[in-house]
């Protein structure tokens, strides 16, 4: 583990199997940050990550700057049709409270976990 890296290789291999199951059962694609934020606006920061990911409008982008105490998430266009504002704030609620705690891989987790189940798409019966 580097100097300062709030993950290891372990924690690693688990955040990355959460994002692989997530991404399975809604059928977006999630991206996690977690490391230092340049500049004040946290915000703008995220949104420039989410902007370079391969589909942005089909992705979730979960930003972290442990140092700070900041989490950010920023949800493509598509996955806004899936995903409201207060399900996302909800899955925030659940990672800053593991975080608070001391406990960033599992707050990822749950909140990769929770923002996958409610961006699912809803199966409906047709007549």
């Amino acid at each position: 583990m580097a100097a300062g890296d709030p993950l290891d290789d372990g924690d690693r291999l688990a955040l990355d199997k959460a994002i692989r199951v997530a991404e399975q059962s809604c059928r977006f694609e999630f991206s996690v940050y977690v490391g230092p934020v340049e500049g004040d606006d946290t915000r703008a920061w995220a949104t420039r990550l989410h902007n370079r990911l391969v589909a942005p409008a089909r992705s979730v982008l979960i930003m972290v700057d442990p140092r700070r105490r900041v989490t950010e998430v920023v949800t493509g266009g598509d996955v806004r049709r899936h995903l409201t504002d207060a399900e996302v704030e909800l899955a925030v609620l659940a990672m800053t409270s593991e975080f608070a705690s001391g406990n960033l891989l599992a707050g990822l987790q749950r909140g990769i976990a929770m923002l996958a189940e409610h961006a699912r798409p809803q199966n409906t019966l047709h007549a």
